[in-house]
């Protein structure tokens, strides 16, 4: 059920599967349906997300509880612009006893990996980042350490403070499958969660039951059988070639990827699945390439100057390219 441009979490009829992870997230996450429906999309098509919104609108808490929801290893690494490489990835360590080095494994040998404000680590740090992200290996010296499956890098930045940053290059933010911006609640959420913090105080919510990462497993395999019909093909590729020619290509220095298609391809059969459809629909991709397409185009100066957004440009490529 879909309502008001964001999924309906809470069916009517008993939940089952990745149903019921969408359901059981939303009791902690008031307010955040699209955040979840994203997290899940991220985590059923093996892909990456990036998180961006003002500090205390639950960025941290959502993947905590995600974690909660699966059974899976989480690990949560607070970017600092003193952060190593081997922070992240772990480093090797001489063993006196048997004059030998051994590698000792970091936070991003994890399941599900939370790397909070990725934007205050160094260049250097985002490299090895990199890898883990779009290889899932690390590798260390001479040896190339495999990283667990599943494996989901949610990162979170801040949009307010720059001072002390390092803006993510154009080949880290393509990296991610989705960016998604969250925005102040209103005055009924704000309620709702003052609600909801009060009867945790009081012991009050919890998660019954975990998915196991056999359920996981056998959920992205339907999701990888979700039809992608010939016609929707054609219009997910349309709206990426539309940031290339014409008229509002002109506005592009740096335009969207074939992994821009991939990924839009990808989320839209996890957001058919979530929804119980066996098909994609061009709702699921009009829904999606804002967050899937804006992060992988690069605006000219002009278009900046004039007070352009990427976001902008996808909105009027949606208005003016036709699905069928």
């Amino acid at each position: 059920m879909w309502q008001g441009g964001m999924m309906d979490i809470r069916p009517a009829d008993p939940p089952e599967g990745a149903g019921l992870l969408a359901a059981q997230l939303a009791q902690g996450l008031i307010g955040h349906e699209k955040l979840i429906e994203r997290l899940l999309v991220a985590l059923l098509c093996g892909g990456h997300l990036l998180v961006e919104g003002p500090p205390g609108l639950a960025k941290t808490r959502a993947v905590r509880w995600l974690s909660d929801a699966v059974e899976a290893s989480f690990a949560r690494i607070q970017c600092t612009p003193d952060l190593m490489p081997s922070d992240l990835t772990g480093t090797l360590v001489y063993r006196p006893q048997n004059g030998s080095f051994e590698f000792v494994r970091g936070p991003v040998f994890n399941n599900l990996v939370l790397v909070d404000e990725i934007n205050r680590a160094p260049p250097k740090v985002q490299s090895a980042l990199l890898e883990a992200m779009a290889e899932n290996q690390v590798t260390a010296g001479n040896e190339t350490h495999p990283l667990p499956d599943p494996f989901l890098v949610v990162a979170t930045q801040n949009p307010i403070e720059h001072d002390g940053t390092f803006p993510l290059p154009e080949a880290q933010l393509d990296r991610f499958l989705l960016h998604v911006l969250l925005t102040l609640p209103d005055i009924e959420t704000e309620r709702q969660i003052l609600d909801l913090v009060e009867a945790e105080a009081c012991g009050g919510t919890s998660i019954p039951h975990r998915m196991t990462l056999a359920e996981l497993n056998a959920a992205r395999a339907k999701v990888r059988q979700v039809h992608l019909a010939p016609e929707l093909r054609d219009y997910i590729v349309r709206l990426v070639v539309a940031t290339r020619e014409g008229d509002l290509a002109r506005d592009i220095e740096h335009a969207v990827s074939p992994r821009g298609s991939l990924a839009l391809a990808a989320a839209a059969r996890a957001r058919a699945f979530l929804l119980g459809r066996d098909f994609a629909l061009p709702e699921d991709v009009a829904l999606l390439a804002p967050d899937a397409l804006a992060h992988r185009m690069v605006l000219t100066w002009r278009a900046v100057a004039e007070g352009r957004k990427p976001r902008d440009v996808v909105a009027d490529i949606l208005a003016r390219v036709e699905p069928l």
